[in-house]
């Protein structure tokens, strides 16, 4: 009887405990299983590319992205790379990490992003304070806005000194990915809604140029974009396999659910790994 009580006891802790947790986030794997960190870690480690694809607002994201960029620099030779820096603010992203200009001085010389201090700030010190390659990767974001007007042809406008900011024209647009038709459902009946995605892709093919310019055997590349810019295969990686299809990339995706204890039927195959954060989580701006 003491014997069967106790059993009872023990099972009792069990599922209280398992009722008071309250997980922040959950990864999985492409199919939707749960999967640990170390996975993660695991299969990027033996990659050639990584991309990390956040939610710009998320602090999950971004400290998940700084644990990673750790733990992958402490057995591979590390190239980092992000969006969130334009290919014309490249050489004052080296001036800083080459100790040339302090943190005021590149603040005031280079168009960060207003979460810049909270959330790449991190990624970039630790790129300084371990001399790891940090690379600006992105289209200026005139040459953008540009597209979005025009089209791709409104490139062709551009001085040879302004071409040397984006991809080697003419870029390669293919209008029936998924996910550009996607973003043209979202806009029906918007003045020049078609030129958006091109607007979109011009941004990919820039990244994948750049990413692949920086590449060097036996390292690896880890690079932060947006989860929309490298999901379902899709926008960065689609251009880097049209050029590099020998390399090997992990692909990393992050959404937002209400429940994170099981990823929604949408999130499924976004990505090799997807980190499905809780809804309510704060937002860094």
């Amino acid at each position: 009887m003491k014997k069967y009580l106790l059993l009872l006891l023990a099972c009792s802790l069990v599922i209280t405990t398992q009722a008071q947790q309250k997980p922040a986030f959950v990864i999985y794997n492409a199919k939707g299983k749960k999967v640990s960190y170390r996975k993660m870690l695991k299969t990027s480690r033996e990659a050639n590319l990584v991309f990390f694809g956040e939610l710009h607002d998320n602090p999950i994201a971004h400290w998940l992205e700084l644990e990673l960029t750790k733990d992958l620099s402490a057995k591979k030779n590390l190239i980092m790379g992000a969006e969130m820096f334009e290919r014309d603010n490249d050489a004052q992203l080296q001036d800083y990490l080459a100790k040339r200009i302090t943190k005021k001085q590149l603040d005031s010389s280079a168009r960060l992003w207003n979460n810049y201090k909270t959330d790449y700030a991190p990624l970039v010190d630790y790129a300084r304070d371990h001399n790891i390659p940090f690379v600006a990767t992105n289209v200026p974001r005139r040459y953008a806005s540009l597209v979005s007007r025009g089209g791709l042809h409104a490139l062709d406008t551009l001085s040879a000194a302004e071409k040397k900011w984006i991809a080697p024209l003419p870029i390669l647009y293919d209008s029936l990915l998924p996910g550009y038709q996607k973003m043209l459902e979202m806009m029906p009946g918007h003045t020049n809604a078609g030129f958006f995605p091109q607007a979109q892709a011009i941004k990919d093919a820039t990244m994948a140029h750049y990413i692949l310019e920086n590449y060097k055997p036996q390292s690896l590349f880890l690079h932060f974009n947006g989860s929309y810019h490298s999901q379902n295969n899709e926008g960065i990686l689609w251009y880097i396999r049209q050029q590099r299809p020998d390399l090997i990339y992990c692909s990393i995706a992050t959404v937002s659910q209400a429940n994170v204890l099981k990823l929604d039927q949408e999130n499924k195959g976004k990505a090799d790994f997807i980190i499905c954060v809780d809804e309510d989580m704060t937002s860094t701006f």
